[in-house]
Formats: C-alpha cells, structure tokens, sequence
C-alpha cells in the first residue's frame, strides 16, 4: 500500500490536480444572505483558477474584488473501476479571493493564450472571475489508495494554498 504523500508531495499534487481539471463548484453568499452554488468551467495560470461569466449572470452581479468564496474541484478517481463501482471523486476545497475583470477590459488578444478556450466563438462579452486560492486546501481522497478513501482519518488532508 503506498504511504500518504507528505505535505510538499501533497501540496504538489493538489496543484497538478487543480492543473489538470476543468470543472469546479463556486459558492458564495448573494447580497440577501442566501447561499448560492454552481458548476463553473475554469482555466488555471500561475496558480490561479479564471471563470468566464455572462456580465449579466448571477456570478458577475453578486461577485465583487475582494470578496471570498468557496471552491470545490473535483478529481476523478478509479479508472477502469470507476465505470463498475460507484467510485466518489476525491475533492480539492479552499477560499479564494475574487478580482473580477470586467468585459470591457477583456480582449482576446490580451487573454493569455492557455485561457482562451474559457471565451466565446461569438464573441459576446463576458466577465473573468480571477481566484486567488487562500489559507489552506481541504482535500479528500487526494494522494491515498481508493481503499483508504473509505477512512476518513486517511483520506483527509490539509495543505498551505501558498
């Protein structure tokens, strides 16, 4: 059985995990207090996750700089299994901080190239979500055997976001 990674190892796998993925859920609190979720598509670059949003969404209207939401990817496990067992994903959570950037500051051409599949073919405008991953990463199922995900007090993990 191979051991649990070490902290580094870990923090390192969470980064290529978060490399890897596309799919994230984005939670925050609307202006009422109301707890709000969704399935966001993201793209990452020096370690920051970027959502592309309609100006007029839910996301862009309630989402201001500064504000922190919560973050949870995703990773798929099991391979081959996966497709006979009902194999739960192993999870990346953390808090980011939110600079939004507006549509009239986003130009194809000034998008980084690794980010440009995030933007439209019609090119209607949109608003970029910049998270900055912040304190620690919760992980679960990352970096321990599909056996061990079923024990809690393995397959949880905690690592610095920086």
């Amino acid at each position: 059985m191979p051991a649990r990674p070490t902290k580094p190892d870990l923090a390192d796998e969470v980064w290529r995990d978060l490399a890897k993925g596309s799919f994230a859920v984005l939670a925050h609190l609307t202006d009422e207090g109301d707890p709000r979720s969704s399935g966001v598509v993201y793209g990452m670059v020096d370690r920051r996750l970027y959502v592309a949003v309609a100006p007029d969404s839910w996301k862009a209207r309630a989402l201001g700089t500064g504000d922190e939401v919560s973050v949870t990817v995703p990773v798929r496990r099991g391979g081959l299994l996966s497709l006979l067992f009902p194999i739960p994903p192993a999870t990346i959570s953390f808090h980011a901080r939110v600079t939004v950037h507006s549509a009239e500051s986003i130009t194809r051409s000034s998008f980084p190239k690794e980010l440009r599949r995030l933007l439209p073919d019609t090119g209607s405008p949109i608003c970029i979500l910049e998270l900055t991953p912040e304190g620690q990463f919760l992980t679960y199922g990352v970096g321990v055997s599909l056996a061990d995900m079923r024990k809690p007090a393995i397959a949880a993990g905690h690592v610095p976001t920086a």
